[in-house]
């Protein structure tokens, strides 16, 4: 274990037991923090280059907006955790071929934009934002992270043909979950950073585990869903996908890949090819609401 990490752990586990609202507030504050920034990659730096840059403000946090293309027949990129948007850059090309704008940006503590914390709530609510500049997606392709935060917003309010779902998160409550797992955090520790995400990200109601659920909210998401998920996968297991595909049944084809873990996956051609070819499989553009 990372020695910051070994030291968290040794300090945040008895605290809780003593005082669990002072290491709720503590794991909190790591909780939205991702504490290094993605930087562009040499392979991704044309592309990066070639975006038009707008500026998007969310809880008064400025973020990165990226576009690829007039703005016509977009297609929503969304990132995951400690990611940025140049990392969809396989995908801009091909998308531009069929004739579709890529539209992306970069988190708030994430890539090129400002603010230190973010949360899953954020992501959402900027794309709701960017829906409201460039109207509804054709489809929406997501990461990690960026998957939670898809289905939240389908949920409620955005418009979209397709999504594209790669090494997703499918409920927020695995977040804590997780985050608790792998800095060795105990029990006490896990109930107290919920309770803080409850309080202070989502008013103090305890119903969200449930509400932002999108295995629970498949009759609100109505569109084709494709679900690409390493087997191998140590950041998201494997049963985050295969939720959603007992969820959504038919409206969703589950593809399980091997040896890509969960960020090469993200860059890998022939999962490229696979994004590609379902989204070309759309029908009508999205009618407006």
């Amino acid at each position: 274990m990372d020695p910051a990490q070994a030291l968290i752990r040794t300090v945040l586990n008895p605290a809780a037991r003593l005082a669990p609202g002072p290491a709720g507030r503590a794991a909190f504050e790591l909780f939205q923090r991702p504490l290094r920034r993605s930087r562009v990659r040499p392979a991704e730096q044309d592309v990066h280059r070639e975006a038009a840059t707008e500026r998007l403000v969310v809880n008064g946090k400025p973020v990165v907006g990226y576009r690829w293309g007039d703005g016509e027949r977009p297609v929503l990129l969304l990132h995951g955790w400690r990611s940025r948007a140049s990392r969809f850059a396989p995908f801009v090309p091909r998308l531009r071929e069929l004739g579709l704008s890529a539209v992306a940006f970069d988190a708030p503590g994430h890539g090129d934009s400002g603010g230190r914390t973010t949360s899953v709530l954020e992501f959402r609510e900027l794309a709701l934002l960017l829906q409201e500049r460039y109207g509804p997606f054709e489809g929406v392709v997501a990461h990690s992270l960026g998957v939670c935060a898809a289905f939240g917003a389908l949920a409620d309010g955005l418009r979209a043909g397709r999504l594209a779902a790669v090494s997703g998160v499918s409920e927020v409550g695995f977040f804590p979950a997780a985050f608790c797992a792998g800095l060795g955090l105990n029990g006490a520790v896990e109930r107290a950073l919920r309770h803080r995400v409850e309080r202070e990200l989502f008013g103090g109601d305890a119903g969200v585990w449930e509400r932002y659920d999108a295995a629970r909210r498949s009759a609100a998401v109505d569109l084709p869903v494709l679900v690409l998920h390493d087997e191998g996968d140590d950041v998201v297991p494997l049963a985050q996908a295969h939720r959603l595909k007992e969820a959504y049944a038919e409206r969703l084809d589950l593809v399980v890949t091997r040896g890509l873990g969960h960020r090469r996956i993200v860059a890998e051609p022939a999962v490229v090819d696979q994004v590609i070819g379902f989204l070309s499989a759309a029908g009508p553009e999205v009618a407006a609401a």
